[in-house]
């Protein structure tokens, strides 16, 4: 069996993909979301934009799904404790998407103007809401969340959802709105054409624009923020006690990776450049190109923050020792070997239905298509 060490360094990078497939995959039906009432002027064509995901976005949800059962299981403490402190937060992200399946579903149901226009804001802040709350969570994760652990592990928060939005969590979620935005935009202009198209275009390199400006923004801002660094000896293979260690907060600590791994560079510059071809690609019309380079810039910014934060998943700032780390908050050695195994033969599985439904359904979504099965489609 794989040392119990490696592991946990193999379950930190397979949250990190589910994470970054989730953005890819439900980001970009959440990005179209966002753009719905803006790109589509009537019914008609907000149909078409509608139906550029109507088909695949429930199965999409298998990335969110899978990324918080692997967070449950693999990092139990984490769980437990993220969503005591993020309680409402985590509410604010349900309760907007509980407008996805009704509005998708019966949005078309009744030829209403009324009833049609109020789905499709639903649908709207359906996909909004989530990733300005995702990247308000980062953001708050970055500056240390305020719990603390007693003697059985057993976490106590002290904030209150106010104070997640805070200046640069509310900084981090527009970085998270706009790159989904762009990803929703690059795959809509890629399954849409026409008067659609060029709306779609505008509103992705805007997109990209302002996610090259907010994030460069925050990094910025994060090479003087206090950040968390561990200062005992660190035992990679013992078993979980988040308490057995000292931590430190300092500023410009979420640099040092990067001082010592210099290749770590790689992901913001990916990210900014990634973006800006985004932008270029898409005014090009080279749409699924653009695509590509979308999901790309998004591996750049969510690798950035993770490569920055390592060893840590979630720091306290009111117990800065109870600090939730790679080593010292990971499942079992006999639970994350399981998991490991069952992720390799699952995993392509889910890759594999996944190409296949998307070039079944590949192709542009038409006015004439809408028209045509006005009583079958979305």
């Amino acid at each position: 069996m794989i040392d119990y060490s490696t592991l946990k360094i193999i379950w930190w990078l397979l949250v990190g993909v589910l994470l970054v497939g989730f953005a890819i995959m439900d980001g970009h039906d959440m990005g179209v979301g966002t753009l719905l009432p803006f790109v589509g002027k009537n019914d008609t064509e907000r149909r078409v934009v509608i139906n550029t995901v109507g088909p695949h976005w429930d199965g999409n949800q298998v990335w969110f799904i899978t990324g918080g059962g692997a967070i449950f299981a693999a990092w139990p403490l984490v769980y437990a404790t993220a969503f005591s402190g993020f309680y409402w937060a985590m509410l604010v992200v349900l309760w907007a998407l509980f407008f996805r399946p009704v509005g998708f579903d019966y949005r078309s149901k009744i030829h209403h103007q009324k009833w049609r226009s109020t789905w499709d804001w639903g649908l709207f802040i359906g996909g909004a809401i989530p990733p300005v709350i995702f990247g308000v969570a980062f953001g708050n994760l970055l500056q240390g969340v305020p719990f603390s652990l007693d003697e059985y592990l057993i976490s106590t928060y002290t904030g209150s959802f106010w104070q997640l939005l805070n200046p640069f969590a509310l900084l981090a979620g527009v970085v998270s709105s706009a790159m989904i935005t762009m990803q929703g935009g690059a795959y809509l202009a890629h399954r849409t054409e026409g008067a659609i198209q060029a709306r779609v275009i505008n509103a992705t390199k805007m997109a990209a624009l302002v996610l090259i400006l907010s994030f460069i923004s925050a990094g910025i801002w994060l090479q003087s923020m206090d950040g968390y660094r561990i200062t005992s000896v660190v035992v990679q293979g013992s078993l979980p006690d988040p308490m057995a260690k000292t931590v430190v907060r300092e500023a410009g600590a979420w640099m040092v990776n990067y001082q010592h791994q210099p290749l770590m560079w790689m992901l913001p510059i990916l990210g900014v450049l990634a973006a800006l071809a985004t932008a270029w690609l898409v005014h090009k019309r080279h749409t699924l190109r653009a695509f590509v380079s979308s999901s790309l810039a998004l591996v750049g910014v969510i690798g950035t923050a993770g490569a920055s934060m390592f060893p840590f998943i979630m720091p306290s700032s009111s117990m800065p020792a109870a600090s939730l780390t790679v080593w010292d908050s990971a499942s079992s050695h006999l639970t994350l070997g399981i998991m490991f195994w069952a992720t390799l033969i699952f995993m392509p599985i889910i890759i594999f239905y996944t190409s296949w439904a998307y070039k079944v359904m590949s192709g542009k979504v038409t006015e004439a298509y809408i028209k045509e099965n006005d009583h079958a489609a979305y």
